[in-house]
């Protein structure tokens, strides 16, 4: 078993502020974080090595070998003909879903060159979920305002959001994307948080640090293999909900690494 990476996440410290995050729109702004937060050393274990078949309603992730016939991520019209059913074939596998529907493709690069040529965001810099019980459903009602009869019957059935991450630009060395396991997580280490962009105003979780969290991450992602993981989930019968996650710097990584290029495709899915 491999020694945990020793590195820094960016936690809520407390509530005394008022919570609001306003996502970057891509080609080299940040993302502002309004609060108070602040970075604690964490150790985060290797999954590979040190958790045995995690699934998606207890940890909140699992890794997958996933072959793509896509051959350029930045492709839009690729990605909606070729990969959209790739990814909602894999998620529909994996959770028996009836119906899985992509809704969102996010690019992130840790270059801040290859951020301004792509127009694409940042790493994610604070520990944090997508969703908070509200906002999903925010989400969901969102995406069918212009279909309401379709909407009212998927409202009535347990449905989740689910976040399908891989790079694409070989290995990924630094910035990996690190998870907690979603058994270590209390209900009141998660705080609700004001997500305000230009497109929409909904909501996200971040996180209060706690020691009892457990973070994994997967050394040297390849961009054959995709992280799944879980970021709302409707059912309150016990299971996983919610995935806190973050991105990270690998202090062991070289400093010639080659730097992170990533999608994350969010994907409802109805049972």
């Amino acid at each position: 078993m491999s020694a945990p990476l020793r590195t820094r996440l960016k936690f809520l410290a407390d509530t005394d502020r008022p919570l609001v995050y306003v996502p970057s729109k891509g080609g080299g702004d940040e993302t502002d974080h309004l609060g108070n937060f602040r970075s604690r050393v964490v150790e985060v274990h290797d999954a590979r090595t040190s958790l045995r078949s995690p699934s998606l309603d207890a940890e909140g992730f699992l890794l997958r070998l996933h072959a793509t016939r896509v051959g350029d991520f930045y492709d839009d019209a690729e990605l909606h003909s070729v990969y959209h059913d790739e990814v909602g074939e894999l998620v529909g596998h994996l959770t028996g879903a009836h119906k899985v529907e992509v809704f969102d493709d996010t690019r992130r690069a840790a270059s801040l060159d290859t951020q301004r040529e792509r127009g694409i965001r940042e790493p994610a810099g604070i520990v944090h979920n997508d969703y908070t019980a509200r906002s999903g459903i925010r989400r969901l009602r969102d995406h069918f305002a212009g279909d309401p009869e379709a909407l009212d019957p998927l409202l009535e059935r347990r449905f989740a959001i689910i976040n399908v991450w891989r790079s694409i630009a070989g290995p990924v060395v630094d910035h990996p994307l690190v998870l907690c396991d979603a058994t270590t997580v209390r209900a009141q280490d998660l705080v609700a948080m004001e997500r305000r962009a230009e497109e929409r105003t909904g909501e996200l979780q971040v996180a209060l640090f706690h020691p009892a969290q457990r973070w994994y991450y997967y050394p040297l992602m390849q961009p054959d293999e995709v992280l799944v993981f879980k970021t709302f989930d409707s059912a309150t019968d016990g299971r996983t909900r919610f995935t806190v996650h973050s991105s990270c710097q690998d202090p062991s990584a070289p400093d010639d690494a080659p730097t992170r290029e990533s999608i994350e495709t969010r994907c409802f899915v109805f049972f």
